[in-house]
């Protein structure tokens, strides 16, 4: 499911339109960036946890020529799915 399906689905099991759907999304998917961007978690009851993740840095390789190379430490986002959603996917 692409981000245009799941504003469809989400606007004909709310009643509303594709266009207010949409905004919303919009504005909850903003909403959730900004908070990671301060290192703020967002807990969503029922469905997970989003939040930040620090990675050290560390030695990789170069596919090309096998060489080792840095890759630098940075913040990377996680989700965490909550135990709900994990038991309604798993059945």
């Amino acid at each position: 499911m692409n981000k245009s399906e799941l504003i469809a689905a989400a606007a004909q099991s709310a009643g509303i339109t594709k266009k207010d759907t949409e905004r919303v999304l919009n504005a909850a998917i903003d909403a959730i960036t900004q908070s990671l961007i301060r290192g703020e978690k967002v807990q969503l009851s029922g469905f997970g946890t989003f939040e930040t993740r620090d990675r050290k840095e560390r030695t990789g390789c170069n596919p090309h020529n096998s060489q080792p190379i840095r890759i630098a430490a940075t913040r990377v986002p996680a989700f965490k799915p909550s135990k709900a959603l994990k038991d309604s996917v798993s059945g």
